[in-house]
């Protein structure tokens, strides 16, 4: 019995990109598959399984069958310092290519694992479009890992095709986003800088939507009823299959210890939580705005500046999620502010990683400011939260219409240009647009309301999702017999092709 069982059990290998907001998850998806009996090895270096094996062990101690294997990054090989081996928001410009190269030279390694663990299938980041090629040649099926959403990708697509921004006078003309369900207007500065001058990222998304088309199908981080439309609308353009998941950080993080290890490295202190949570349980239920940029993004000192002036004088308490800035001496500023609204009770800075999975459940919690980053999105969603949109690179100024537009559960702050995630930009919003947005979201008028009971709704509505017979629940269960009718398909004689 127990070698029908292995020859029976499907084994899975998940291989995210080097950044921490594509590695968490696809590392919450791979948790999925293991929680309904696949066997699962994650596949990453070993600076970067730092940021989620609190998580996996977690998991192996529950007798889930997950693990983490280890690649030595080649960091003296392409001249990098020892531990750098990740995109994040403090890789130097001059690293990118180096941390690029380091990946090509561990893709022999990782196909050749691909075929030592016997793999049925693999799931791996779109940045990895090489993984198509090895998966043929191993005769089993690769799936691809999105970070975005459906509407994200819808946009793309269309932008990409149909060009519109080709059609207009100016940079801040407005022009409708051809082929989509909803009408949803954009201006040329708010298309991403490689979609409008072709450089050799364009090159790379290029091959990236060539080896999606040649996938198997293709995992998002998104539920039908969030986006049913745009979930319907993606997979009639591109042609190929694909399985929405989401929410993946509340199906994968249900107990208290997973949420607060979530993202957290090993190294990273916890002493801050007991101070974050004791101030945030003296406020109010929906009192307090939670502010945040993501793992990628830092600001000017002007920008800084100009957000602490919006939030002091705002008249809501606040937690605001900082990193010091370095570059033009951002720190000073947020130190003395951050001792001025610490007396006065208004505010608490986070420094660095927050457990925002445990902020954002608080019921002190009423909204935040994002960067339309995927990950928060879908977590404010979870827990009912509307939110002020303050898109700036990657497919931020997408996600942003689905929140404001289609779903109607954000205020914009108005932000008009996309920029390079490592750049500063040239653009500053002032503290007088930051304000009245928040005083939007916040200020207890009838479309506040309305807006909140929308954000509250979408809430159950992801709950139901992941409980059974729920579109996610549903999903996985469809997508895991799918993969053991190929597997048990590809054992019969003379049978080869997986599809």
């Amino acid at each position: 019995m127990a070698m029908e069982k292995e020859n029976h059990e499907l084994r899975a290998i998940f291989v995210p990109f080097l950044s921490t907001s594509h590695i968490i998850p696809l590392v919450d998806m791979a948790r999925l598959f293991a929680m309904h009996d696949v066997d699962v090895t994650i596949l990453t270096t070993s600076h970067n399984a730092t940021i989620f094996q609190k998580s996996i062990d977690l998991d192996s101690a529950r007798g889930r069958p997950i693990r983490t294997h280890c690649l030595k990054f080649p960091a003296s090989m392409v001249g990098l310092p020892a531990g750098v081996e990740a995109f994040n928001v403090d890789t130097r410009k001059d690293m990118l290519p180096k941390i690029f190269m380091g990946l090509a030279i561990l893709q022999p390694e990782m196909e050749s694992l691909f075929q030592q663990l016997n793999a049925d299938f693999i799931v791996t980041d779109m940045f990895y479009p090489w993984s198509v090629d090895a998966a043929a040649k191993l005769g089993i099926p690769r799936i691809m890992f999105h970070g975005a959403s459906y509407l994200a990708r819808s946009a793309l697509h269309s932008v990409q095709h149909y060009k519109p921004y080709l059609k207009v006078d100016s940079d801040s003309e407005k022009f409708v986003l051809p082929g989509l369900p909803h009408e949803l207007e954009m201006t040329r500065l708010q298309i991403p800088e490689w979609v409008r001058t072709p450089n050799l990222y364009t090159e790379l998304m290029r091959t990236i939507a060539e080896s999606e088309k040649r996938s198997y199908g293709s995992l998002f981080n998104s539920f039908y009823e969030l986006e049913s439309d745009y979930y319907v609308h993606y997979k009639k353009v591109m042609g190929t299959k694909s399985w929405g998941l989401g929410p993946v950080s509340l199906w994968a993080n249900q107990d208290a210890s997973d949420k607060a290890a979530r993202g957290q490295t090993k190294t990273e202190s916890q002493e801050e939580e007991e101070g974050w949570l004791k101030w945030l349980n003296t406020k109010p239920e929906n009192s307090v705005l939670y502010v945040s940029f993501g793992s990628m993004n830092k600001f000017p000192n002007s920008q800084l500046v100009e957000i602490g002036h919006a939030l002091e004088g705002s008249r809501n308490n606040f937690i605001w999620v900082v990193r010091k800035n370095e570059e033009e001496g951002g720190g000073s500023f947020l130190e003395e502010f951050e001792k001025r609204v610490r007396k006065s009770g208004k505010g608490y800075l986070i420094w660095g990683w927050a457990p925002q999975l445990l902020i954002l459940e608080n019921a002190a919690i009423g909204g935040l400011v994002t960067h339309c980053g995927w990950n928060t999105v879908v977590e404010s969603v979870n827990a009912g939260l509307p939110m002020v949109t303050w898109p700036l690179f990657a497919e931020h100024f997408f996600n942003e219409k689905l929140v404001v537009d289609v779903l109607r559960i954000g205020v914009p702050v108005g932000a008009k240009e996309w920029r390079n995630w490592n750049e500063f930009g040239s653009e500053v919003v002032s503290r007088e647009d930051i304000g009245k947005a928040i005083a939007s979201l916040m200020g207890g008028r009838e479309e506040d309301s309305e807006m909140r009971k929308r954000a509250k709704k979408l809430s159950v509505e992801a709950k139901k999702a992941i409980k059974v017979g729920g579109s996610s629940h549903n999903n996985i269960l469809e997508l895991i017999q799918e993969l053991h009718s190929l597997k048990l398909s590809k054992a019969q004689p003379h049978n080869n092709a997986f599809y």
